[in-house]
C-alpha cells in the first residue's frame, strides 16, 4: 500500500512539473507574430526593430533608429516569460547606468501586447498591435515633463 501512494504521489509530481513547464513555455506563444524584421521609413529617418526568437521563453529583438549614416537611437530589447508573466526588458545605451528597465506584461492576445512601468521616467506603456498587411504598430505612451504623451511608429514586415 505504501509503495502504489508513494508511486502514484511521484507520478502525479511528475505530472504536475511537466504541465508547469509547458504552460510557462506556451504564454510566449502568443508573441509568435513579433518574429522577424520590421521596419518603419520617414523623412525624419529609417526606424528598424528585428525580433529573434532566443528558445522556448525568450524572444531578442534590437531596435535602432537612422537618420543618414547616424545612429541616433539604439536599444536592446528582451522578451522573457518566467513563470506567468511576459517581461519586456528593455537596454538603451547611455540610459539608466546601461542597465534594462523591465514592464510587465498587463494584456496579451493574439492582436496586441501591453507592458507597463508607472515608476519608470518615460514611457511608461508600450503597446505592440499587429495590423493588416503585415504591419506592426509600436505605441510608448505616459507622462512625459508633467504632460500625457505619445508616439506611434507603423512598420512594415520586411
Amino acid at each position: 500500500m505504501f509503495q502504489k501512494i508513494t508511486l502514484l504521489i511521484l507520478l502525479v509530481s511528475v505530472v504536475s512539473c511537466q504541465k508547469k513547464e509547458s504552460v510557462e513555455k506556451d504564454k510566449i506563444k502568443i508573441a509568435d507574430w513579433l518574429i522577424g524584421n520590421w521596419e518603419n521609413t520617414s523623412p525624419d529617418g529609417v526606424l528598424t526593430e528585428n525580433w529573434q526568437k532566443l528558445n522556448d521563453s525568450t524572444f531578442s529583438a534590437a531596435s535602432y533608429f537612422i537618420k543618414g549614416k547616424d545612429t541616433l537611437h539604439f536599444e536592446n530589447i528582451v522578451l522573457a516569460q518566467k513563470g506567468e508573466t511576459l517581461t519586456y526588458l528593455a537596454t538603451v545605451k547611455g540610459q539608466n547606468d546601461d542597465k534594462s528597465v523591465a514592464f510587465p506584461s498587463t494584456a496579451e492576445s493574439d492582436k496586441q501586447l501591453v507592458f507597463e512601468n508607472p515608476k519608470h521616467d518615460y514611457p511608461q506603456k508600450i503597446t505592440y498591435t499587429k495590423g493588416p498587411n503585415n504591419t506592426l504598430t509600436a505605441e510608448i505612451s505616459g507622462k512625459l515633463d508633467g504632460k500625457v504623451s505619445s508616439e506611434k511608429f507603423v512598420m512594415t514586415k520586411k
